[in-house]
């Protein structure tokens, strides 16, 4: 059936129906976790070449080098620290008013005194920084740093009135 428009020839469309064999999705590929399923893997053949690992010395034979950092970086080192106290401090002069606690005689390496900073900084919920071999936490904290330098194994002591 055509009809004329405008002196050109068209044909009206029927509308399809929809039917879901009219879908063009491509069949999907179901792959089996079976191993006896499908062509032999060509990693098979590596099974047969497998080692033995090495027996296990027992952990109570073992004992760790002595040169071994101790597990807590932030914990105090005997040999480095041995009887210097840890003075706790308050300061407000040149901080524009603003109070901050202050630790000094800590004697560890960089790592340690930033393990130790970022340890407080964590458990006091404050900041605080590294400036010239002090460690600066903000605000008046002074009694909870000595208990928490006593747990790690300083012997600290509050300084200043």
């Amino acid at each position: 059936m055509t009809r004329q428009t405008s002196g050109v020839a068209a044909k009206t469309a029927t509308p399809e129906v929809w039917s879901p064999t009219m879908t063009k999705k491509p069949a999907k590929n179901a792959y089996s976790t079976d191993p006896d399923d499908g062509p032999p893997s060509p990693f098979a053949a590596l099974a047969a070449l497998a080692v033995d690992p090495a027996p296990v010395a027992s952990a109570s034979r073992i004992a760790p080098p002595p040169s071994q950092p101790p597990k807590n970086l932030a914990a105090a080192v005997p040999a480095l620290q041995g009887n210097t106290p840890v003075r706790v401090g308050r300061e407000r002069k040149g901080r524009g008013g603003k109070t901050v606690s202050i630790i000094t005689g800590v004697m560890s390496r960089d790592a340690g005194q930033q393990a130790l900073l970022k340890l407080l900084k964590g458990k006091l919920g404050t900041g605080g920084a590294l400036e010239e071999g002090a460690i600066i936490i903000q605000g008046d904290h002074r009694q909870r740093i000595v208990e928490i330098l006593n747990e790690l194994g300083y012997k600290a002591k509050v300084a200043g009135g």
